[in-house]
């Protein structure tokens, strides 16, 4: 594959706004999806090596949704990029719609992961991770967005602690940090991957140049961390 982003519909930052507009139906959950905006927007239009033509290729990025609740900011991505009709947005929790209040990969198109139970996107990703390398798929990269207070699930700390071991360099981890955590770390969120042998660095998250600085820096032999800190939930 040679596709570094998906496909230019016209669409802009400046559009995700209006598009999430369109959504109604699930308010409590607006900050959920807000908070992701930026960090998503950043990898699907200048990092992610897939799109609508190529989203059942074999060699593709995947990207993995563990912080399921409140997905219209991904569903207003995913429209953006082309994955499915705009109009779709409008019917957005309907019983007849494809898009749910949590992501269901065999109804959208380019969604790898049904999600929405705390805690399982990061293991699914260090999976996922393993079974490309087994099938020699070497250049392909996981991505996974997970919240900060999904590390208060036990099974993201034995995939941290598995994935820096085994140095899976292809994984990467986005944690939106909103101080939704009941637990915290000395030092920061960021601590508790490098204590694992993880790359982590800590940015704003709402600074589009700082997202695609983290998401690119180098980081061989070592899977990698990138904490978007947001504003606090409320």
């Amino acid at each position: 594959m040679t596709q570094t982003a998906a496909a230019d519909t016209g669409f802009r930052y400046e559009d995700l706004g209006a598009l999430i507009a369109l959504m109604t139906g699930a308010e409590k959950h607006g900050p959920a999806a807000t908070s992701t905006l930026d960090a998503l927007w950043v990898l699907y239009d200048r990092i992610l090596r897939v799109g609508p033509g190529t989203a059942e290729d074999p060699g593709r990025d995947r990207f993995l949704l563990s912080k399921g609740h409140g997905p219209m900011a991904y569903y207003a991505v995913l429209a953006a990029k082309g994955f499915f009709p705009v109009d779709w947005l409008s019917g957005f929790g309907a019983y007849d719609s494809p898009l749910g209040h949590h992501p269901d990969r065999t109804l959208i198109p380019g969604v790898e992961i049904g999600s929405g139970s705390l805690g399982h996107g990061l293991p699914l990703a260090v999976g996922s991770t393993l079974g490309l390398r087994a099938q020699g798929l070497a250049d392909a990269d996981v991505w996974v967005l997970i919240g900060d207070a999904e590390l208060d699930e036990g099974s993201n700390h034995e995939a941290i602690a598995y994935a820096g071991s085994a140095g899976l360099e292809r994984l990467h981890t986005i944690v939106i940090d909103n101080d939704s955590a009941t637990h915290g770390w000395r030092g920061g969120i960021a601590s508790r991957f490098e204590a694992a042998g993880w790359s982590a660095v800590t940015v704003d998250g709402r600074d589009h140049a700082a997202l695609h600085a983290a998401y690119t820096a180098p980081h061989p032999g070592r899977p990698l961390a990138v904490v978007a800190r947001v504003e606090k939930k409320r």
